[in-house]
Order: structure tokens, then sequence, then C-alpha cells
């Protein structure tokens, strides 16, 4: 029986030479970051043509598009991933986000760094994004209520879009942004390297907020 999914000759060497122009394309961002993204240098270092490449990739923001996607679904399955083992909570995600960003910090930083100027991203990729969030208000969800409500709980009752929608009430949602920002600011500081030379050790440092933050309940 013939696999209804098989590729033809064309159509895997097309997907071969999309592949190699995403891998030239991160080596590009690593050097210069993504707004210094340049197709025509990338087809030179390929030896080919600014038009041949332009049959593969419409423009400089599919390119980005395509890059943007494949790190938030990777994210996103990690996230998948850590929450499925047994036991898995916040600290799980946690854990699963700071391995994720130390394996690829240019990937880290293309989707939770500095924008591209002029860049867009389309609704799909918002939709990966949300299911990201998704699965950490899940976990949050499991959690005990901690504290009384604070004035900005009554804000995020009115201001709630971000959240796609997730029926947590609004102190579960401050709590899961909090832990969110928190630990997206140690992170973005350790891989731009503003801890070094500081004597510390960074991941004891994000232990300590992830304990402050699961523990104490404070937030």
């Amino acid at each position: 029986m013939v696999n209804p999914e098989a590729k033809t000759p064309r159509e895997r060497y097309r997907a071969q030479v999309r592949t190699e122009i995403k891998d030239r394309a991160w080596e590009q961002i690593a050097t210069a970051g993504a707004s210094a993204l340049s197709l025509n240098a990338i087809a030179k270092q390929l030896g080919m043509s600014g038009p041949a490449l332009y049959r593969y990739y419409a423009g400089r923001d599919e390119l980005i598009t395509e890059l943007v996607r494949d790190a938030y679904l990777s994210l996103a399955g990690t996230f998948r991933a850590a929450s499925s083992r047994p036991g898995a909570d916040v600290t799980t995600l946690a854990d699963a986000l700071r391995t994720w960003a130390l394996e690829d910090p240019q990937r880290y930083f293309l989707i939770y760094g500095t924008p591209v100027p002029g860049y867009h991203a389309p609704d799909d990729i918002t939709a990966i994004a949300s299911e990201i969030m998704a699965t950490l208000l899940d976990a949050f969800a499991e959690l005990s209520p901690s504290g009384p409500a604070t004035p900005f709980d009554a804000h995020l009752e009115e201001h709630r879009d971000w959240a796609g929608g997730h029926s947590a009430p609004a102190a579960t949602l401050r709590r899961a942004l909090t832990f969110w920002t928190r630990l997206h600011g140690a992170l973005s500081l350790e891989l731009a390297g503003h801890f070094t030379g500081m004597g510390f050790d960074p991941a004891r440092f994000y232990a300590a907020e992830l304990d402050e933050l699961t523990g104490l309940g404070q937030m």
C-alpha cells in the first residue's frame, strides 16, 4: 500500500532546503540578532541567488514566523511532556522552562526577548502561545487559594483576555502571571549574561525565586 503521506523527491528536497535556510537563519540570529536577519546573506551562504531563495520563503517575515512557530511548538511540547509526568506541578513546569531556555538561548530570546521591529506574528502563533499559558494556568488551578484578594485581582476580573478564556478565578490568574513574569525575569537576565561576575549561582537564584513563589503563597 502506498503511504498517502509519502513525499516526492521534489518535496523532500524542498523540505531539506527550507531546513538548511532555517539553520543559517539561527546562525545569523545568534551572531547579530533577529532584527538583522538577511535572506540575501543566507542565499550567499547556501550558494544560491536571492531570487532562488525566495522560492522557499516569500520574505523575511515568513522565515521569522517559521522560526517563531518552531520555538513556540518546542516549548509547548516541552510543557505538555512535563505536565504529563506523575506528580507534575508548577515546579515541574518551571524546571522544564529553564532547561528548555538554557538548551538554546537564541530560541528563547526570539519569542521572549525584544520584539523584531516591524514584525507581527500571525494568529496561529498566538494560539500556540496561549496553549503554553493554559498549561500553566491548569497547574495553578490545582493549588489551594493563597491569601486575601488584592486590588489587582479585581483589575484582572475585567482584563483577562490574555488568559484565553480560562475559567480560573482572578487570584489564580494573578499567581500564574506573577510566577511567569518573575521566572522570565530571572531567566532573561541569566541568559543575557547580566549575572556573570556577580559571584552567585544563577541556578540557585532561580530555585530561590521558585521556592518563594510556590512555598510562601504570597503572590
